[in-house]
């Protein structure tokens, strides 16, 4: 089946769907995105992609494409053409095209580019992985220094995952100057002694939606948070640990550079935030 995207205004065919040569995402990555998960055939955390769009577009001095309340609206009618019970929209904005390729941004007049469009994953919320746990491996960070902008700048990440890949795990957590950052497209997290431990935010880390909802819901569960740098040594000696992301929800890990954590197995905290997490957002999904 064709699915029905967005461009500009459009919706059309994915095989008619075209932007320019030229336009700055494609030659230059001056872009940023977003990506919502669909349970149910409802927006799960909408507001708070929709906050962190506006943030990324802010801190690139990019013109906001629409509004808020019109990107909803392309969101659902995207969802509802294609037919989309459980799955994922992708959006993408970048800085346009002025008709030829320059390092400097172009004038206002100049309008941004929006592009949207669905992938369907059923059984999204019931991910098989997510009742075994996955295995990850720790690379160097390499990336430029703002990554708490959501930008298309993700050539390092698909390495990194390409890197896992090889070494027979499923994902990789970045390190820099001998602390964890965050993983290859999630937020990362350990499990000692009953303490939930996570990198603060800053520029070196990606403000997630889940990491925040988490959290959240973690304080309300009176489970114990700290935020602060931590090693790989210490999250291999960790009783468990877990990652979060828009389309994963919260996905236990059970082996770090081939150690194996707790009774290699997906911990007690890590799933029980995965079944609080699923229950709340639904409950909220718009």
């Amino acid at each position: 089946m064709t699915r029905t995207v967005y461009v500009n205004g459009d919706y059309l065919p994915e095989t008619e769907a075209k932007v320019s040569i030229f336009d700055r995402g494609f030659l230059m990555a001056d872009a940023v995105y977003e990506v919502t998960s669909v349970l149910g055939g409802k927006l799960i955390d909408f507001e708070g992609h929709a906050l962190r769009l506006n943030r990324s577009l802010s801190e690139l001095d990019m013109a906001a494409p629409c509004s808020k309340e019109a990107l909803l609206e392309i969101h659902r009618k995207l969802v509802e053409l294609n037919g989309i019970e459980e799955g994922l929209v992708y959006l993408q904005v970048t800085r346009g095209s002025d008709g030829d390729r320059d390092f400097l941004f172009p004038g206002e007049e100049t309008q941004p580019t929006l592009v949207l469009f669905t992938q369907n994953k059923p059984g999204l919320a019931d991910s098989p992985a997510s009742k075994t746990g996955i295995k990850i491996i720790s690379i160097e960070d390499v990336r430029w220094g703002r990554r708490d902008i959501k930008t298309t700048q993700l050539l390092y990440p698909s390495m990194g995952k390409m890197m896992a890949k090889k070494a027979g795990a499923d994902d990789a957590w970045m390190v820099e100057d001998g602390h964890v950052t965050e993983g290859t497209s999630n937020n990362a997290y350990f499990v000692k002694d009953g303490v939930i431990v996570t990198r603060p935010l800053s520029t070196e880390i990606l403000h997630g939606i889940t990491r925040k909802a988490v959290l959240r819901m973690a304080e309300e569960a009176q489970l114990k948070i700290e935020e602060r740098l931590f090693t790989i040594d210490e999250a291999k000696a960790a009783d468990e640990a877990f990652c979060t992301s828009a389309s994963a929800f919260v996905m236990p890990i059970v082996e770090i550079d081939g150690v194996m954590l707790g009774d290699g197995a997906p911990g007690p905290i890590a799933k029980r935030l995965r079944e609080i997490y699923l229950e709340e957002s639904i409950k909220a999904a718009v």
